[in-house]
Parts: structure tokens; C-alpha cells; sequence
């Protein structure tokens, strides 16, 4: 079947990141080491339960204060934990050619209401974006089924005519579960020559 709406993530595919830099900048806010910043973020879940809209801004900064003993000014905690990401610039110009060729394109990322509006901010690639389908309003994270069955709630399409990348193996496979035509995105290069195999370029 042709391809109507291609999904894309976001972290390592439209921009990219880095966890360790979100560490050591809210390390330098609370006055932590990284060690114990990653401990009380990653390892203990918190970022996870943001990124699933499980807790709200107001109360993953809650926590940080108590745990630290200090008055955190919220705003400092919001740009510590988003100022992480960069622009992959080799992919923009794929999107503007999927738009000229009239793709339906639909964000379908991991993400905390944190991170999203650090990005829409700084950058215009999601304004590319005809819909997003984001982990913390879908209160699921990739891979479980129910962040794939939103996004095909805004296909408008069939999964079979919906094309998907991102940057891990293992929500590749669960899309494909879902007849979802996925490839794994590394490199832009890659992500060409299988847009062209599947004739959507």
C-alpha cells in the first residue's frame, strides 16, 4: 500500500540529546553530583513518570525541593532539565520534501511537557509536524500498545499505509506488531534509501 503519514520520534531522530548534560545541568541547580542527580531522576524513575504525564511540573519540582532542603526557583529546574537538545539539521530538509509530496507527518516520541515546549521554542521543526502523538498526553511510554493506538487514532490511514523510524530497535518491532511499515533510523543516508524503497521519496 502507499505511504500516507509517516511518524517520526523526536530524541535522536528530529533533535538530539543527551541525558548526561540534563544531569549535570540539574546537578549544578541542586547542588548534587551527577551520581546522585541520575540516581534521584533516572534510576528512581521520576523523568520515566513525567515523560508518562504521571506528575506535573509543579510536583517533579516539588520533589526536588524536599529531597534537596532547598527552595528551587522552578524555572531554573525547567531549563536545567530541557537545555539538552540540539537540532538534527540532515533531516529537516527530508521533512520539506515529504511535505511537497503531501505526507501527513505525526510526531510520535518519549517525551516530558517539559522537553516539548524547551523545543518549540528553540526550534521550528515541529512545525512541520501535521499532529503529535507525546508519551506524557498519551500516559503510556513506547513500546506499550496503547502510545501506537493513539497514533493511529491521527494516521488518518490505514497502519499499512503509515511509515515509521526511530532510533530504537525495540519500538520499531512493537510498530511492526501493529502492521506499521518501520525502519530504524541511524543515519539520515539510511533513512532516505528506505523512504525510496518504499517509494514515498
Amino acid at each position: 500500500m502507499p505511504i500516507k503519514t509517516c511518524f517520526f520520534d523526536m530524541g535522536n531522530v528530529l533533535v538530539h540529546f543527551s541525558h548526561e548534560k540534563m544531569c549535570q545541568n540539574i546537578a549544578g541547580v541542586c547542588g548534587w553530583t551527577e551520581a546522585r542527580t541520575k540516581t534521584f531522576l533516572m534510576d528512581e524513575g521520576r523523568q520515566w513518570k513525567l515523560e508518562r504525564g504521571e506528575v506535573t511540573e509543579e510536583q517533579f519540582h516539588a520533589e526536588f525541593c524536599e529531597a534537596t532542603g532547598k527552595t528551587l526557583d522552578i524555572d531554573d529546574l525547567r531549563h536545567a532539565a530541557a537545555d539538552i537538545f540540539w537540532l538534527n539539521e540532515s533531516i529537516v530538509p527530508v521533512l520539506h520534501q515529504l511535505k511537497s509530496a503531501g505526507m501527513r507527518l505525526v510526531l510520535l516520541s518519549n517525551t516530558s511537557v517539559t522537553h516539548l515546549r524547551f523545543i518549540e521554542r528553540n526550534f521550528t521543526v515541529l512545525e512541520l509536524m501535521d499532529d503529535r502523538v507525546t508519551s506524557f498526553e498519551a500516559g503510556a511510554l513506547k513500546p506499550d500498545d496503547h502510545i501506537y493506538e493513539v497514533a493511529l487514532s491521527k494516521a488518518e490511514c490505514e497502519p499499512g499505509e503509515c511509515f515509521y523510524t526511530d532510533d530504537i530497535e525495540a519500538y520499531i518491532r512493537k510498530a511492526e506488531t501493529f502492521g506499521i511499515q518501520a525502519r530504524l533510523y541511524t543515519t539520515t543516508e539510511k533513512l532516505i534509501t528506505a523512504l525510496r524503497e518504499l517509494h514515498v521519496l
